[in-house]
């Protein structure tokens, strides 16, 4: 069994080396001799994050288009891995995750999944902490992967065409349903890590205020099916403050 780790990566040299140097970390401690490869999709950056790759030694691909699903495409595309992991440039593996991941991996009844989500220190402020929860409520009940951190077999991505490239959210939500349907088809189910959350840098809480979310939200609900096909009403996602 082979893993790729797939980091899309837009303007994220302050962060990647972090993240890539907590994947070599968890899979040196949980990694149980683990055969596997970083990939990092350079998506478009204007930034130093291509050299960040490249000063750690880890394979980098480029895509033109600002979209988070066509930059994990493209990275999944050059993927050797058996399975793959799909993993945000501002989040870092921690080994108990991994572990739990590697288990429903070699257990040989499951397609793929996600794991509930936490925040590093600084905590969010109580507004992020309200969503964060929401957030692992839904995932919980209607057991739906987290973008900053999805696992799947490469041969069931690759079977549903990756994540819809028409789409600049929600991507994550679509590709969940599709594995699940394609796994029941075959005895496999779709799993949600909770006793280990994935840690991701609560970034966005620091550098949006709750009017900016507001705002950012009455956009989205006036139109959410054209909303999630324009990045125009998806600012806080594609402009780029880091």
């Amino acid at each position: 069994m082979k893993i790729t780790v797939v980091i899309p990566a837009f303007n994220e040299e302050k962060l990647l080396a972090r993240c890539i140097e907590s994947v070599r970390a968890a899979f040196s401690v949980s990694g149980g001799g683990a055969d596997h490869e970083i990939v990092v999709c350079d998506n478009n950056s204007t930034d130093g994050t291509a050299g960040v790759a490249a000063a750690l030694g880890v394979r980098t691909v480029f895509e033109p288009l600002n979209r988070i699903s066509g930059s994990r495409n493209t990275g999944a595309s050059a993927a050797a891995g058996d399975w793959l992991i799909f993993l945000d440039a501002d989040s870092a593996l921690s080994p108990a995750t991994l572990s739990e991941t590697l288990r429903r991996m070699r257990s040989g009844a499951c397609v793929g999944g996600g794991a509930l989500v936490a925040f590093e220190d600084p905590e969010p402020p109580f507004w992020g902490a309200v969503l964060t929860g929401l957030w692992n409520l839904i995932s919980r009940t209607l057991n739906l992967a987290a973008g900053s951190y999805l696992f799947c077999r490469s041969d069931a991505f690759r079977w549903l065409g990756g994540f819809s490239p028409e789409l600049y959210a929600a991507e994550e939500i679509v590709l969940s349903r599709g594995l699940k349907r394609w796994g029941a088809g075959r005895g496999l189910h779709f799993d949600i890590i909770r006793s280990s959350p994935h840690i991701s840098s609560g970034r966005k809480f620091r550098l949006y205020t709750l009017a900016d979310l507001l705002s950012e939200s009455f956009r989205f609900w006036r139109r959410p099916f054209r909303a999630v096909k324009d990045p125009a009403r998806l600012r806080i996602f594609y402009e780029g403050r880091r």
